[in-house]
């Protein structure tokens, strides 16, 4: 199948699927009782997404939202909803029965969120075209639709030029810890079902980074299948076009508190924990971002931090043997690269096997929401525990 025919035979099934009431991948479900107070049935039932990304709090009243890959309008009027009658929502979507839907709809939810008028619009388009000016959004929020374009690279390009400095996305995708095989990329069906396009995580990452954004994190993960050893999984992320440095900032210098031993950020600057690292403007405004602020100390003058220091922060392994599982940790955190204390190496999206107590410790506040889990080897596998180090310690 010809890769520029794609869009065009997603489109084709997903107006059937408006039609004729299909379902298409759900790994995540919606809070149907809550959007069903205000979004019409019409437009719950069909929609598609793996996860809620307008629900994760990110939005502000006032912002101007923009939806990619729009469907009925679920997420438009969810982010309608958490922006106000002050804010503005932009759906597209490239599927005329969807957006047809959408627009029949958006006076109905605007009466029932008691705004004046609906300050939502519907624009036919693409993904990988956005019919938008440059910079004129606050957060960009999409919903398993990304990996329907062929072009994701050209996705993330068109996200980066129409979000405000300053501004942000949190998107909602299916991705995968290996890449597809040709017999699912030349899929149709596949393609509908969200599995044939999907990206490897650290292809996903990669692309937005080369796009521009900064400060890429996982915000929620859920696994989903598996299909000939290629695991598909959901993940919502968040990411930011920096604002523009226009000064010299007071701060100028890094401190890594931890728990991380090492870590290198975005820009590639490499920091180890209690050692103070001298650093620029810009990449001050990179460990200010939330996801990245609480793993710093941020000062004038040079600090140092030791073992005593109640900013020092570190989480041990068990010293005891431990059992291998079939778990495999992909980090998805806004580092490039980092370290534990047991001398495991973790790049951006790439599985690394872990034994039952890295596992522990990748589980606990600090680690968590940097990495995602998988299980290769399915949960009637148990292992037998294991020493590999004179101590009695393993790893």
């Amino acid at each position: 199948m010809p890769i520029e025919d794609i869009p065009g035979k997603v489109s084709d099934r997903y107006a059937r699927a408006a039609a004729t009431g299909e379902q298409m991948c759900c790994p995540t479900s919606y809070n149907v009782s809550e959007l069903l107070s205000f979004i019409p049935e019409e437009v719950v039932k069909i929609s598609y997404g793996c996860g809620t990304p307008a629900g994760l709090n990110t939005v502000s009243p006032g912002e101007t939202v923009l939806d990619i890959g729009s469907g009925g309008g679920i997420d438009c009027f969810e982010a309608s909803r958490l922006v106000g009658p002050s804010g503005h929502v932009i759906g597209i979507d490239m599927t005329d029965t969807m957006l047809e839907i959408a627009r029949t709809n958006a006076p109905i939810v605007a009466a029932n969120l008691g705004y004046p008028t609906s300050n939502v619009e519907f624009r036919k388009g693409m993904a990988d075209a956005i019919p938008l000016s440059d910079g004129v959004i606050d957060l960009i929020i999409s919903n398993c639709v990304i990996n329907l374009a062929p072009d994701k690279r050209r996705v993330f390009q068109e996200m980066f030029r129409v979000a405000k400095p300053g501004g942000r996305f949190t998107i909602s995708d299916i991705v995968s810890d290996q890449p597809v095989p040709q017999y699912l990329v030349h899929n149709v069906e596949k393609w509908g079902d969200c599995l044939s396009g999907a990206l490897t995580l650290t292809a996903y990452f990669a692309g937005l980074a080369e796009a521009g954004f900064s400060a890429i994190h996982l915000s929620k993960f859920s696994p989903w299948q598996a299909i000939d050893g290629v695991h598909f999984f959901s993940v919502t992320l968040t990411g930011y076009k920096l604002p523009v440095v226009d000064s010299i900032p007071a701060v100028r210098y890094a401190t890594l508190r931890g728990p991380f031993s090492r870590a290198i950020d975005e820009h590639g600057m490499e920091y180890r924990r209690g050692i103070p690292q001298p650093i620029g403007p810009e990449t001050v405004s990179l460990l200010s971002q939330p996801p990245l602020a609480p793993y710093f100390v941020l000062s004038f003058e040079p600090l140092w931090l030791d073992r005593g220091d109640p900013r020092w922060a570190t989480i041990l392994p068990a010293q005891a043997p431990c059992v291998w599982r079939g778990h495999f940790a992909l980090l998805a955190g806004p580092f490039r690269e980092v370290a534990d204390d047991d001398h495991h190496v973790y790049r951006r999206g790439e599985p690394m096997e872990i034994c039952s107590k890295t596992l522990t410790v990748l589980e606990t506040a600090g680690y968590a929401e940097n990495f995602a889990v998988i299980n290769r080897a399915g949960p009637a596998m148990r292992g037998e525990a294991v020493t590999c180090s004179p101590d009695g310690g393993c790893c």
